[in-house]
């Protein structure tokens, strides 16, 4: 209230966007999926800061004020290092641990829960950039008024 104007780093920085709920259910069911080790990441929809900051405060002029030291444009939840080691599921991606723990095969294409992956190809990322499924202006204000 009283604000002249919404401050904005980057006019193109994006980010994941998940609601308390999804992310307790996701990690509930991994308990269930996990054979050891492994890490998982949900395949969320990912927001724009500009789109974000229109449905918060729409008439509020928006002034980019510049990138702070550390700050990213863009998060990465499979960064490409990793790729070798990232398998994809329906919804959600498995990075696999790098080293085998007591004498167990490294076999996680497979799933706790039966669910099958495939390993990504070299090179991929996973990023709030460049994901596939970004939430519209409208999809926000939605989740505003459901949170």
């Amino acid at each position: 209230e009283g604000a002249k104007h919404m401050p904005i780093t980057h006019k193109e920085m994006t980010r994941f966007w998940i609601n308390l709920q999804e992310g307790v259910d996701f990690v509930v069911k991994n308990l269930t999926r996990m054979q050891g080790g492994e890490i998982f990441i949900p395949k969320i929809p990912s927001i724009k800061i500009m789109d974000l900051a229109k449905a918060m405060a729409p008439n509020i002029d928006i002034k980019i004020i510049g990138i702070r030291p550390g700050e990213k444009i863009h998060e990465i939840m499979c960064p490409s290092d990793d790729s070798h080691l990232t398998i994809e599921f329906k919804d959600h991606y498995v990075i696999i641990p790098s080293i085998t723990f007591f004498s167990r095969p490294n076999n996680f294409n497979k799933n706790a829960l039966n669910e099958i992956g495939v390993s990504v190809q070299e090179g991929f990322e996973y990023n709030s950039g460049n994901n596939k499924d970004f939430l519209s202006l409208e999809q926000i204000n939605k989740y505003n008024l459901n949170m």
